[in-house]
């Protein structure tokens, strides 16, 4: 450990030592919560708002604004320098002046804080929704809402013993145009459905190599920042935003872009457990760097009533190009395809649907507001009013999950065995094919640098354990670093 994270680990490892004597005081706050007065105020706090936290505070603020009563009245950050800013920030804006905290478990102290909205990295997605619901706070939780699949399965037992209204922060689902296309494909307008689809063609460009461990900033607390993941050095040029692409914080893109994607399909094809059945194809290709996790990738969820097939490429539509490939229209979408043609999802907010000739048949367009859907459940305190109830976020996270732990226990594979492996499957050849293709244009060699065939994988979708992989099983969880432990009684 060098010099800077040995002083980082001592300053917040003093903090650290209390942590179970928080989780304790905190059972008492968690009774279950009246309903709320349209004239109370709930009083949020923000975990993490470097990225994707900064939307949740302008999103209680635009709330704010239209009459909501509701507030941001604490910020929570790691990095001293996102957190002043932060603050002076919310100040300018509302004239308000926030409390500050660096330890999210001081935050959980706080009596001036009703609801803890979480985007903080993955790898403390689970444990912060654990330790604020143990807190007697409500939950707004950025996507995915775990790290792994065990994880994501305890803030839904968590949710439900101690009664608090959790949100996942996949918006797609505040969608009305979704929702309306979901069940008019529900109602048998194309027939049965054949294939669910989801893509995510985003650029993904390499993050770099760095030669050694990498200086930590003064202002920031890597301590904490790390929290359940084990505590090592920083060995890529940035700390920020490219965690996504190592396994001990990130899920890769299937995690970060994919899981939006990967909801909307499964929300078509109306499933509410896992796969039984798993697989992937894919690797990190096109550069060598300091990443881990797969920019392109195929999943293959066999699901009995049509398998639900995902797609990622982080590389251009061919070797020096800047666009993306597109499948049917779109580059990060999903398209439902069915016995009597398609609907393709472009977006958030928006779904077509078009006959087997091409010829669009229906259309929908619009979406509530997320944030809102969450205050309003948090008055009624009825889960049925959420639109992404946490369990719908774990079950989407999860599937992203279990794709990534075939990929990480599978091998290097030649063309002729990945065709093998993979070719009684509907539609996963030609998937492969326009992936192989794809790849080729990027200059790829894929005899230098050949593709990993991911272990198949059945699972019992009742214990969200798989019946054929003990090495994947142990993928289902991690090591947790104490304090920073996940609860398995909660």
């Amino acid at each position: 450990m060098n010099q800077i994270n040995r002083r980082k680990f001592i300053q917040g490892s003093a903090v650290a030592s209390a942590g179970a004597l928080f989780a304790s005081k905190w059972s008492a706050f968690a009774a279950d919560s009246s309903v709320r007065g349209a004239n109370e105020e709930i009083r949020c706090a923000v975990v993490g708002f470097k990225g994707r936290g900064q939307s949740h505070i302008d999103g209680i603020n635009k709330l704010r604004e239209q009459g909501h009563k509701v507030r941001v009245t604490a910020l929570c950050d790691v990095d001293s320098q996102v957190l002043a800013k932060g603050a002076a920030a919310q100040k300018e804006k509302t004239g308000d002046t926030v409390e500050t905290y660096e330890d999210i478990r001081d935050l959980l102290e706080s009596r001036n804080v009703d609801a803890v909205m979480i985007a903080t990295p993955n790898h403390w997605h689970a444990l912060g929704a654990i330790w604020s619901i143990q807190a007697g706070k409500d939950v707004y939780l950025e996507k995915p809402v775990s790290h792994n699949v065990w994880e994501g399965r305890q803030i839904v037992n968590a949710a439900r013993k101690y009664k608090k209204i959790v949100q996942t922060g996949t918006q797609s689902r505040s969608s009305h145009a979704i929702r309306d296309a979901v069940q008019w494909i529900k109602d048998g307008n194309l027939g049965k459905i054949t294939i669910a689809r989801g893509m995510c063609y985003k650029p993904r460009n390499s993050i770099g190599r760095v030669s050694g461990p990498q200086e930590v900033p003064d202002h920031i607390n890597y301590d904490l920042w790390l929290g359940p993941a084990e505590m090592t050095e920083l060995t890529r040029e940035k700390l920020h935003y490219d965690w996504h692409w190592v396994w001990a914080t990130g899920n890769g893109d299937l995690g970060n872009q994919g899981i939006h994607q990967m909801d909307i399909a499964r929300w078509f094809l109306g499933e509410m457990e896992l796969s039984p059945r798993v697989w992937s194809v894919g690797g990190r290709l096109g550069y060598v760097d300091d990443g881990e996790t797969a920019n392109t990738q195929i999943i293959y969820h066999d699901y009995a009533r049509a398998p639900l097939i995902f797609e990622v490429r982080g590389l251009p539509e061919k070797k020096g190009a800047k666009n993306m490939d597109k499948f049917m229209g779109g580059s990060v979408a999903v398209v439902i395809h069915c016995e009597g043609g398609h609907v393709f999802v472009p977006s958030y907010t928006a779904a077509t649907a078009f006959d087997k000739g091409g010829m669009e048949i229906k259309s929908w367009k619009g979406a509530d507001d997320h944030y809102e859907n969450w205050i309003k459940a948090v008055r009624s305190r009825k889960v049925e009013d959420l639109t992404a109830d946490i369990l719908e976020g774990h079950l989407s996270s999860a599937l992203c999950h279990t794709g990534n732990i075939s990929h990480r226990i599978g091998s290097h594979a030649d063309d002729a065995k990945i065709r093998g492996a993979i070719s009684n499957d509907l539609g996963a050849l030609e998937t492969y094919e326009r992936m192989v293709d794809h790849l080729k244009a990027n200059e790829v060699d894929l005899l230098g640098t050949p593709l990993t065939l991911g272990a198949d994988l059945q699972m019992n979708p009742k214990s969200e354990r798989f019946t054929n992989n003990r090495k994947a099983n142990r993928l289902l969880t991690r090591d947790y670093r104490k304090p920073f432990v996940v609860p398995k009684k909660v």
